[in-house]
């Protein structure tokens, strides 16, 4: 009997909850854009760039955690702050809508970012967050809100340039001799150190007669120049077939 009593219960207040959720999303007035005057609204748009960049500040310094780097030794590991960042300042942007204008707002654009994120298939976390900033800009533009889309377009665009400065390389070198292994890899180190690369993970399989490199180029060193260099100035009995893999 009581658990039938406890059973009624909680179906009605799930009723009660439910229906005052429901009537508060009703009553929740849908916002209007501000058009070009938007614009003129400068304390908003201040306040909008401190508080997207408060985001991207504070999601490096979780990123960039010193444990976290440490124990980075995959390429997804080592370039995860860059998601990080990415992904606070979306979550920013999604509260500076809501606050300014609504709850309803909210609704659409979690149920936007979880479609994109769910069901789409993409490379990387990195582009999935550079797929869901672009929606919420195209969402701002079709909500008549062109100075959140303008500020959101510029902000994404340097923190892109920022976190892209420096692209991270991953080479895989197979097919060697496990008696020469090590050899290899201290040839392959030598070359890429010399020409300004920074080693940020290695990985050597003598099982499978293969060695990885994680890295970083110089400023002007293109992945071209650094596979011309390997196969130069690597001695060719100590060479492998290499794989990139670039994100």
């Amino acid at each position: 009997m009581r658990i039938f009593v406890l059973f009624v219960a909680t179906l009605v207040s799930a009723s009660v909850l439910g229906q005052g959720f429901d009537d508060a999303v009703l009553q929740t007035p849908v916002p209007q854009g501000d058009g070009l005057d938007g614009f003129s609204d400068f304390d908003f748009m201040l306040n909008t760039l401190f508080n997207l960049t408060l985001a991207a500040v504070l999601g490096a310094l979780i990123g960039f955690h010193p444990k976290s780097v440490q124990t980075a030794d995959t390429l997804k590991e080592i370039e995860a702050p860059k998601v990080d960042i990415m992904y606070a300042t979306i979550g920013a942007l999604i509260g500076i809508m809501v606050v300014k204008y609504g709850l309803v707002i909210g609704f659409v654009l979690f149920g936007i970012g979880g479609l994109i994120r769910f069901r789409t298939v993409m490379r990387s976390a990195n582009l999935t967050g550079q797929v869901i900033l672009v929606t919420l800009v195209g969402l701002s533009c079709g909500l008549d809100l062109p100075h959140v889309a303008v500020m959101a377009t510029v902000f994404g665009w340097v923190l892109m340039y920022i976190l892209e400065w420096r692209i991270t390389y991953r080479i895989d070198i197979r097919s060697l001799p496990e008696e020469t292994m090590a050899e290899s890899a201290d040839a392959y180190r030598q070359v890429l150190e010399e020409h300004g690369c920074k080693i940020l993970g290695e990985q050597k399989r003598p099982g499978s007669g293969r060695i990885r490199f994680i890295f970083r180029p110089g400023a002007k060193e293109s992945r071209e120049h650094i596979g011309n260099l390997l196969e130069s100035q690597v001695d060719p009995s100590l060479q492998g077939l290499v794989d990139w893999e670039i994100d």
